[in-house]
């Protein structure tokens, strides 16, 4: 074994660690990506080591200089990282200490890797939340970008995946507006419990040097400090709560999916993927798949997992750090790329959708859309809702035995079932007519839905 490679742990161990367990052990294959976060947090340290005297500023400049170095050298892909040093932060600090000598050792005085760990990890979950929900405004942009320009356009909305009333394609999109605003607000919420700073817990019990988590937290922007030393190094609530709040987002997605790669079908036509977020079929030369939107779908299942895996990982552990915490690692990071991924491939897709508005306006004609509309106008001449309900029932009936709709039907057709209907029927009977009606805040009508999305701007603006 190289110098660099010995256990900074090893003088209370006579035998060499088994070569399997080596590399069963090691997490430095994945956490390496947590390099910048362990730096930073380690000058951080050594700043602070300094200010309270158990470092001269000398050797806080020798140690500062050569983690800085490092991160160079890890930035240029000239650092070889080593599986026998187990992690990133011994092999940081094993290169640390053959750079500038024996000072190097001196940067672990007042902490464990314990409480090292949960900072870099509440260090990078932070940054990556910032990047996330930038992702997601520009995702909300481009939704309002496209709910703008069809503001009016005409689609039939849906229960049951049936045909209920009509709505416009600008309402609809507004509505998955809400979903992902939802899903940022719980970020930054998540992000508020996530910036407070372990570093000062040590293994579990704190530290006997005299040490300012206060300033050190300053320094690394968080908002506090943990209070408790033992659920300090032990917490992972902060990476729970971001899972569970990628599990929704990643639902969210998931069924506008699903609405996509309906749309997008022969039978619904309503919409056009971008060819550049399609691909064909190796037998049929016809098709064009919407493999962006299955996928991302299909990536639901592994964020529903990570949570599983994180919630199970800690259900069963005594206080305080058990080594079962590695494992918290890539089921977050494979998280945090999955939803940046998914959010960054959905933004560009968004502004490459064609919306087929003849097809969406004669599918939102069939299946009887404005018939709640008649059974409203009913009441408003009078009659309960209860016998409205049955007139507009009974018409139904005859315009299917008759493979008529609603508005097709003639005035004496109609007055059959109800006297009380007149020729402003047909005003409300018109798909225009049945959307311009739900013209209150909420509803979907063109002027609403402006108003909304002149809203949601200002929301996304403060």
């Amino acid at each position: 074994m190289s110098e660099q490679d010995k256990k900074l742990w090893g003088g209370r161990f006579t035998a060499a660690t088994n070569e399997f367990v080596e590399t069963f052990t090691a997490s430095v294959d994945f956490d390496q990506r947590l390099y910048r976060h362990d730096i930073n947090g380690s000058v951080a340290h050594a700043t602070m080591l300094a200010r309270v005297g158990v470092l001269t500023e000398a050797e806080c400049k020798t140690i500062t200089n050569g983690l800085n170095d490092i991160l160079a050298d890890i930035e240029r892909g000239d650092f070889a990282w080593s599986v026998a040093l187990e992690d990133v932060h011994m092999n940081i600090e094993a290169r640390l200490t053959e750079r500038v000598g024996d000072v190097g050792k001196k940067l672990h005085t007042g902490r464990s890797r314990n409480d090292q760990v949960a900072t870099d990890i509440r260090l990078y979950l932070r940054n990556e939340i910032d990047v996330l929900c930038e992702g997601l405004l520009a995702m909300q942009q481009a939704l309002l970008t496209l709910a703008e320009r069809e503001a009016g356009t005409i689609m039939p909305g849906f229960t049951h995946l049936q045909t209920a009333q009509p709505v416009t394609f600008g309402h609809h999109m507004m509505a998955w507006f809400e979903m992902i605003e939802r899903d940022r607000q719980r970020f930054i919420d998540a992000r508020k419990r996530t910036n407070i700073m372990p570093l000062g817990a040590a293994a579990l019990a704190g530290t006997s040097y005299p040490i300012d988590r206060a300033y050190t937290a300053e320094l690394l922007g968080f908002d506090g400090i943990a209070e408790n030393s033992l659920d300090a190094v032990s917490d992972r609530d902060f990476a729970i709560e971001f899972n569970a709040a990628a599990a929704i987002l990643m639902m969210h997605l998931s069924r506008f999916s699903e609405e996509l790669v309906l749309w997008s079908s022969a039978q619904f036509n309503f919409i056009e993927l971008g060819d550049s977020f399609c691909t064909g079929s190796s037998i049929m030369p016809q098709k064009k798949n919407p493999d962006v939107p299955e996928l991302v779908r299909g990536k639901s299942g592994r964020v529903y997992g990570n949570l599983t895996a994180l919630l199970t990982l800690m259900k069963s552990q005594p206080l305080a750090y058990n080594k079962d915490n590695q494992e918290d690692k890539e089921p977050l990071f494979d998280t945090v790329d999955t939803l940046l991924a998914s959010v960054h491939v959905y933004t560009e897709m968004l502004a490459d959708i064609q919306i087929n508005k003849e097809v969406m306006y004669a599918a939102a004609g069939r299946g009887f859309s404005t018939a709640t509309d008649l059974a409203d106008y009913l009441v408003r001449k009078g009659l309960a809702f209860r016998d409205a309900h049955e007139v507009v029932g009974l018409s139904v009936r005859f315009c299917i035995d008759n493979n008529k709709d609603l508005p097709a039907c003639s005035l004496a057709e109609l007055q059959q079932f109800s006297k009380v209907i007149e020729e402003d029927v047909y005003e409300v009977l018109t798909l225009e007519g049945s959307v311009s009606a739900r013209n209150h805040p909420g509803g979907t009508a063109p002027e609403q839905v402006r108003a909304a999305i002149s809203r949601a701007r200002d929301r996304l603006n403060t």
